[in-house]
């Protein structure tokens, strides 16, 4: 089982960790790629955005039952992760606010945590 999601670009990795979710960003438009219309208020401060979902982290890490009724000096085990909801190629709606900018290769993207995420929509195939 994969940890981690890998984009390659040129002879370089993009190695998504945790729960976050890597978005190519719509430019400021108010209407969406998918023909979702942003409301003017949500543009103008830009509280959300829209995008396409590019990579996912594995996800976040649950403690094992065990571990919470165990002795607190005994080593912990996380062993069980909880998975993404969002999909390579979905398209994301999201808290602009709680968005990191990442440059790659000359290309921006945004790098998301899941709690972020307001809206994903998935074309069924």
């Amino acid at each position: 089982m994969d940890w981690f999601s890998i984009m390659k670009k040129g002879n370089r990795e993009v190695i998504v960790v945790g729960d976050r979710v890597l978005i190519v960003p719509d430019m400021g438009e108010d209407r969406s790629n998918v023909g979702l219309y942003l409301p003017k208020w949500a543009v103008e401060k830009e509280t959300v955005q829209g995008g396409r979902v590019v990579d996912i982290g594995p996800g976040g890490s649950m403690p094992s039952p065990r571990d919470i009724e165990d002795e607190p000096w005994k080593p912990k085990q996380n062993d069980r992760i909880f998975p993404m909801q969002a999909k390579i190629g979905d398209y994301a709606i999201f808290l602009r606010n709680a968005a990191i900018e990442v440059k790659f290769e000359g290309d921006t993207y945004l790098l998301v945590p899941q709690a972020a995420l307001l809206l994903l929509i998935r074309e069924n195939k």
